[in-house]
């Protein structure tokens, strides 16, 4: 068999700049698909589209990631929007919300980085705390902090130990969505990690692997998906 096609959700941003031009663009940090790569698949990139085309896009993917980025609109869960959150981004909301749905109906495996797992509580009915102090140490600098997984997790299987994870996040699961567990956690008992129970694979963290070297996730997503 080939390679499994692993779908990763992309930024749509204006004023892109690369040599003389200057123009919207679809971006995706490119430790993503690297890191799709090095873990054994294909790396597609799935820039918002109209959600109603969300089903028939999974229905060609083996799996699907949805990548870090701006906060969730609180509109999502129904919670005023504090001062402290960041712009919304309503059209990478619609989409990656149908993109979640499409796979957890379809059964396609999924991972959800960083925002990716606050869109997937989202999803399932659950609400984020829209600021924590202290896990963003400096703007635009990736920090390292320790994860505990829980055992007999979907994450423990894969990563059984406590490591230090590269994590750039203000924001956190509060309530869980609905049949979601917590699969990992902080020493300040932030939740790091949640998943879903069931014959199908899904699976978020709230830090950026494809910052780091650690290729176990991906890799366990990648083997869900062959």
């Amino acid at each position: 068999m080939g390679r499994p096609l692993i779908g990763v959700s992309t930024y749509l941003e204006s004023g892109a700049r690369w040599g003389v031009w200057e123009l919207e663009a679809a971006l995706l940090p490119a430790g993503y698909p690297r890191l799709v790569q090095r873990a054994g698949g294909l790396a597609a990139m799935l820039p918002p589209d109209d959600p109603a085309q969300a089903a028939a896009t999974v229905a060609r993917l083996d799996g699907v990631v949805v990548a870090g980025g701006p906060d969730v609109d609180p509109g999502r869960y129904g919670t005023e929007r504090s001062p402290r959150t960041g712009p919304p981004s309503p059209e990478r909301d619609a989409w990656e919300l149908a993109l979640i749905r499409a796979a957890l109906d379809s059964g396609t495996p999924l991972l959800g980085i960083c925002r990716g797992m606050q869109l997937l509580n989202v999803a399932l009915g659950g609400t984020l705390l829209q600021h924590i102090d202290g896990h963003v140490k400096d703007v635009g600098v990736f920090g390292r902090h320790e994860v505990t997984p829980v055992a007999g997790s979907l994450y423990a299987g894969a990563v059984p130990e406590v490591s230090a994870v590269p994590t750039y996040h203000h924001q956190a699961v509060d309530r869980l969505g609905e049949g979601l567990l917590v699969s990992a956690h902080a020493a300040d008992g932030t939740v790091e990690a949640v998943e879903l129970p069931g014959p199908a694979w899904v699976l978020g963290v709230q830090w950026h692997p494809e910052m780091g070297e650690d290729l176990r996730v991906m890799h366990a997503l990648v083997r869900a998906a062959s």
